[in-house]
């Protein structure tokens, strides 16, 4: 009997382990595709401009990068690291948005020295360092101050970003936002571009982003001339059945409307609205691959163990997130056992998906994990020096390899021998 095999983009799932191996990442094109023309199609007004932003934190890759840039979007980085990357990338220097909470001087420093035009302030401390910057350099730059809003998104408490004790931002009714908008007001590099908010992530539910916007408009009556408002991000993707995604295309028309309305009642206007997807753009798109191996049963439980676990999917461990999974290599299998599918580190919490209805197993047999787009490969570590797998994205039955697993070699890469030994004496 013939079973049906899974196909990612026209490309069979048995085919691509072959190939790249597993653990393996793999990127439906087309649908990061098809999200995308949604957001640059539905994310408009004729009051006002609008810009999308990348959040590269779900996922950086050149490649995806180079077709973010290509569809007109811009590019959320949170580190030097991430700056270096969107440089290397098609992406323009003034699409890209510099933010976090703790931003070096190093990392400041690179922002100039690159040619980054926007930098999101999340404190007084920040805001005085890029000031420094700018008069050393004689250079503009454009400032954001992340506001936090006091309003929680219905989320995990560890993905809640705006409520009023988050590391994040700051609020509006405070000392540390009256010495932000003094040092802008002195400092003649400094241009205060507009205000932004980000209420948290895997969000389903729309009223909590028409309350921060609301907020958010209020403040903006207090200036002169029109500023941008970022709305941040949030929008959920389905892991489970148990998700109810709201529907992107109207959500995105709904908030265009909302803010409209939300300006016209107060009379206010802006300069351009922004938001900032990362999961919703790429979490669905994305798949991993493993293979099967061992199987125990214990007095309670059945494990499936698989070839990978916390080592590229970190979120099950971090927060308790949830997976949808098949045996990708015989999807019309009837689904009979009752298994828990464990990682192989060295963790009793290595567990990727617990009571999941799956089909008898054998080792050597496919499994695949959904919605592992957004957060697998950025999240991935090197626990039990476990290699990071390679990522492909799968497009009209054609696979590109767009980074490359990691050898046992590649682990040696930062080691220090004998040979590169480098130091110094303390003559103290």
């Amino acid at each position: 009997m013939t079973m049906s095999i899974l196909e990612i983009g026209g490309v069979k799932a048995t085919a691509l382990a072959d190939q790249f191996k597993t653990p393996l990442y793999v990127y439906d094109q087309q649908h990061i595709e098809q999200t995308l023309a949604t957001f640059v199609d539905r994310f408009k007004s004729t009051q006002f401009s609008t810009q999308i932003i990348y959040a590269s934190k779900a996922f950086q890759a050149i490649y995806l990068l180079n077709l973010v840039a290509e569809y007109g979007l811009g590019l959320d980085v949170v580190t030097g690291g991430e700056l270096f990357v969107a440089t290397q990338s098609n992406m323009p220097r003034n699409r890209i948005y510099f933010h976090g909470n703790n931003k070096s001087l190093e990392e400041l420093d690179l922002a100039f020295k690159w040619g980054v035009q926007h930098i999101i302030c999340d404190n007084v401390m920040e805001l005085e360092v890029i000031g420094q910057l700018a008069q050393k350099y004689q250079q503009e730059m454009n400032i954001m101050l992340r506001l936090n809003v006091g309003i929680e998104a219905h989320t995990h408490e560890y993905i809640i970003t705006s409520h009023i004790d988050s590391k994040f931002g700051f609020a509006w009714e405070s000392e540390e936002c009256r010495k932000c908008l003094d040092l802008l007001a002195n400092n003649p590099y400094l241009k205060l571009e507009g205000i932004h908010s980000h209420i948290g992530s895997q969000i389903f539910d729309l009223t909590a982003w028409y309350a921060s916007i609301d907020k958010l408009v209020t403040y903006l009556k207090a200036f002169n001339e029109p500023l941008v408002l970022n709305i941040g991000g949030g929008f959920g993707i389905q892991y489970t059945a148990a998700d109810q995604p709201l529907d992107l295309g109207e959500s995105l028309t709904s908030l265009i409307s909302y803010v409209e309305k939300a300006l016209a009642e107060q009379q206010v206007t802006i300069s351009k609205l922004m938001i900032e997807p990362g999961r919703s753009l790429v979490g669905n798109a994305g798949s991993t691959l493993y293979t099967v191996g061992y199987q125990k049963q214990t007095p309670e439980k059945l494990y499936y163990f698989v070839d990978g676990g916390m080592s590229d999917n970190l979120r099950p461990s971090l927060y308790q997130a949830k997976y949808a999974c098949d045996i990708a290599n015989r999807m019309d299998a009837p689904k009979t056992e009752k298994v828990t599918v464990a990682g192989k580190c060295c963790e009793s919490g290595d567990i990727l998906i617990e009571a999941c209805l799956l089909p008898v197993a054998s080792q050597g047999d496919l499994l695949v994990t959904y919605a592992t787009g957004a957060y697998g490969y950025s999240m991935s570590n090197q626990y039990n020096k476990n290699v990071t797998p390679a990522v492909v994205f799968v497009k009209d039955g054609i696979a590109h390899e767009v980074i490359r697993r990691q050898t046992f070699e590649d682990l040696l890469h930062y080691e220090v021998t004998e040979k590169k030994k480098r130091g110094f004496k303390n003559d103290v």
